[in-house]
């Protein structure tokens, strides 16, 4: 999983607001929280798995997963965390948020605002929602990673960024864009994650579907036209893989937005492959 689509309109519900301490007393810890969602802000490296699907943890990094998914943290030493757990509604526009991103500039304002919600709760719960509220407008609205990770990165990465971005209506793999980035296959996978977070593959298959969703959304090009556009031209994978990125088939993504419906976050496992030819724990 690497976007969930989250409905901002209507104050959050906070069930919990606090900092997790992890670490010392194992490497290792596991949640699922059922009916909630998780907002957290990170000052340490470690390595997180959401539904399978693995995320670089660095400082300053904050991630946003929605309720029934699996997230797997292994720590490198004693490590916290501002968390809040929360309740969305389902009304209003449905916004696309990457799972976990760089708050960058923001990351003074939105440590400010959720070392606030963290002051107040739960004595002025009505204060914190506000606060968190708007910490995670702030999230919904972070530079997306092709202006904001990539300008100071390797040049590689550079490269690769800009022939994916050109070619994502064709096959690709990572092996040709490591060599038309002039670098091993390796080496950009490790450069890559260094840069953005993400895998190679797991970029393509992010900006394929971001871009499906706009063209679904914003223009009246068939279904089979878009799917061919983003370089899944077999539609019952291109069908699949909306389902899976973005929580619906392509038709219903269309229709929500003509009609005014909306779509419900997405938590279904991730395939790991690119799109083309238990218990809950304490102090999350």
């Amino acid at each position: 999983m690497h976007t969930v689509l989250v409905h901002l309109d209507e104050p959050p519900t906070l069930a919990a607001v606090g900092i997790g301490v992890h670490g010392p007393a194992g490497q290792v810890d596991q949640f699922l929280l059922p009916d909630l969602w998780q907002l957290h802000l990170y000052g340490y490296e470690a390595d997180l798995m959401v539904n399978g699907t693995p995320h670089a943890i660095r400082p300053g990094r904050v991630s946003l997963v929605p309720p029934g998914t699996e997230v797997r943290y292994r720590y490198r030493g004693r490590s916290e965390h501002f968390y809040v757990h929360l309740r969305l509604s389902s009304s209003g526009t449905p916004r696309s948020v990457p799972v976990i991103q760089d708050a960058g500039p923001e990351l003074a304002l939105l440590t400010a605002q959720l070392r606030q919600a963290l002051a107040v709760w739960p004595n002025t719960a009505a204060r914190a929602a506000a606060e968190v509220w708007a910490a995670l407008w702030r999230v919904a609205h972070l530079a997306p990673p092709t202006t904001r990770d990539t300008q100071a990165a390797h040049p590689a990465v550079a490269a690769a960024v800009a022939l994916i971005e050109a070619r994502l209506a064709e096959p690709l793999t990572v092996s040709e864009i490591a060599k038309a980035a002039g670098v091993s296959h390796n080496h950009l996978t490790r450069l890559f994650r260094a840069a953005t977070g993400e895998t190679v593959v797991g970029y393509i298959r992010a900006r394929r579907m971001e871009r499906a969703r706009h063209f679904l959304r914003a223009t009246t090009l068939t279904i089979p036209a878009v799917a061919a556009s983003v370089g899944i031209p077999d539609l019952q994978a291109f069908n699949k893989a909306c389902r899976r990125e973005l929580g619906a088939a392509p038709r219903s993504i269309r229709a929500a937005q003509t009609t005014g419906d909306h779509v419900r976050p997405v938590t279904q496992q991730g395939s790991g492959a690119v799109p083309g030819p238990g218990a809950t724990g304490s102090g999350g």
